[in-house]
């Protein structure tokens, strides 16, 4: 109990603590002493006065939405003795597996700058700065010449780093029960069953009402859509977050999700905001880094070739570059099992007090990152909340799809997961194509780690993301990978090799998610 209370304390003082440094807290202050030019507010019931005051004008509200978009965030309460680093990951194994991946990113980056005799960075000339300021809502139409480019690593990469990831605690004397899995990850992590599943995603249940089934034109709307809107409509008048995530729990109306999910990520088009991001992207506009090439060419091999996302190729330009220089992304490595990359400035390498981080966000651009923006863009078309959105989706959740660590939404979990709920619930498919040599998270890997953007149908997507939102967890992602899987079972039945596998599961877009989920968790697995 004591402990408890004291887990509370901290939290209180560390949000607190950041509040304090908020935009919000200067606007509190700012209000608090206009009101007390109001006849209501009286000297001797100053303190009750003012939160009454607070709460009549709304800012209470406003308050109580920023509190709880930090504990979104907030790591899990640990000893008050344990060191940063403990923050981070918990687990030392698994903190140097990532700082070895992290080792390899950048000696393969160092080794492109190198080869192509490029620098980190420089400073664009004047004219160069003009004519990429002339074209800043055309970057799509410039064809520079990548063909020397190369991502710096692409999913399977990470996936092999994943396969090798091993406990040294349990070299000598693994337990039967861990002993018994067969699937490509060998960590003992704990991860969900189905009964806690259920329990988890209760309002995924066959007896709730749900967008992206009982929409449909089958169905009438006044059995669930009306409604639905009405109580939609009703959140965003009260302006509540914890109100509106647990409402997209069973989808969100297309007319409202872009307000939704504001909402929830607690952002809201300040004029400072769209002057932090006029910022950003003067720092574009004045400075090249080796990223910025890295970035164009993973939209040219992705977004820009995809059916659904290559209309927004100028948007995806604007919002990564301006990201790659954002040094408030830098405060998510408190929580994230990842560190951010330095560089030493020319002739200073080793001398810490020359050091800076590189790129400036610490986060270095993969091979399909660019989707993690795309089907936002098809939600909000003013560019600096468009970045807001994307930057808050990062820092909360898509990090943990390409760091290594043992949070239950980080991807080896997810992983460990999905082999999990397949091994156990489809042993005869799981089996069989694990003797043809077509493990299946091989083929499932690429959707988990892009968060199955650019592989289900937008609106779909949306839906998908929606729960991810609603749950603040990225475990649905696999449960849909299992649950695609056993889908397309028949036929996976009936391959003989992983080329055949990946073909009878190659095109996703015609899946309809919001059944595949429930039949699987609710209909078929017991």
């Amino acid at each position: 109990m004591l402990q408890e209370e004291s887990d509370l304390s901290l939290i209180i003082a560390q949000i607190v603590q950041k509040l304090k440094g908020s935009n919000l807290y200067a606007q509190l202050e700012r209000q608090a002493w206009a009101s007390l030019q109001r006849p209501e507010i009286k000297l001797e019931s100053l303190k009750e006065d003012i939160k009454e005051f607070f709460k009549i004008s709304g800012w209470e509200k406003k308050l109580q939405n920023a509190v709880y978009s930090e504990l979104s965030v907030f790591p899990l309460p640990s000893h008050p003795a344990a060191p940063p680093e403990h923050l981070k990951e918990p687990l030392v194994y698994m903190r140097k597996a990532q700082g070895s991946w992290e080792k390899r990113i950048l000696k393969s980056l160092n080794s492109m700058c190198t080869e192509l005799s490029i620098p980190l960075a420089r400073k664009r000339p004047v004219g160069e700065q003009k004519e990429l300021l002339n074209k800043w809502n055309e970057m799509g139409t410039d064809e520079p010449d990548l063909s020397l480019f190369r991502p710096v690593y692409a999913p399977k990469d990470f996936l092999e780093v994943l396969i090798n990831l091993r406990n040294p605690n349990y070299e000598n004397g693994d337990s039967l029960s861990f002993r018994t899995h067969l699937g490509l990850i060998q960590v003992p992590l704990k991860v969900k069953d189905i009964p806690e599943l259920k329990e988890f995603f209760v309002e995924l249940g066959l007896t709730s009402g749900q967008l992206g089934i009982d929409d449909s034109t089958q169905v009438p709307p006044e059995l669930f859509e009306n409604e639905h809107v009405r109580i939609g409509q009703k959140v965003l008048t009260e302006q509540d977050s914890a109100a509106a995530q647990q409402y997209v729990r069973q989808g969100s109306p297309t007319a409202l999700r872009a307000e939704l999910w504001a909402l929830i990520l607690n952002i809201s088009s300040h004029p400072e905001d769209i002057l932090y991001y006029e910022q950003l992207k003067t720092n574009v506009i004045q400075h090249d880094l080796l990223v910025d090439s890295l970035i164009y060419k993973d939209v040219k091999l992705t977004a820009s070739n995809d059916d659904y996302y290559f209309v927004f190729e100028d948007y995806l330009y604007q919002v990564l570059l301006c990201f790659s220089r954002d040094t408030s992304v830098l405060s998510h490595f408190a929580y994230n099992s990842a560190s951010p990359p330095k560089s030493y400035i020319r002739g200073k390498l080793g001398l810490e007090e020359y050091a800076v981080f590189y790129p400036p966000n610490g986060v270095i651009p993969f091979h399909g990152f660019s989707m993690y923006v795309a089907p936002l863009c098809f939600l909000y078309h003013e560019p600096s909340k468009l970045y807001q959105i994307f930057r808050e989706m990062y820092v909360r959740f898509f990090f943990r799809l390409h760091s290594i660590s043992s949070h239950p939404s980080g991807i080896v979990s997810l992983c460990l997961l999905f082999e999990t709920l397949l091994q156990t619930y489809l042993p005869q498919l799981f089996y069989h194509l694990r003797e043809i040599g077509a493990q299946p998270l091989r083929i499932s890997f690429k959707w988990m780690v892009r968060a199955f953007s650019g592989y289900l149908a937008t609106d779909q997507l949306l839906l998908l993301w929606d729960r991810i939102l609603g749950y603040n967890s990225l475990e649905i992602l696999a449960v849909l990978a299992a649950a695609v899987f056993a889908f397309r079972a028949v036929n996976l039945m009936e391959v003989t090799s992983l080329a055949a596998a990946e073909a009878v599961l190659a095109d996703l877009s015609t899946l309809k998610v919001m059944p595949l989920l429930q039949i699987f968790l609710f209909a078929t697995v017991t």
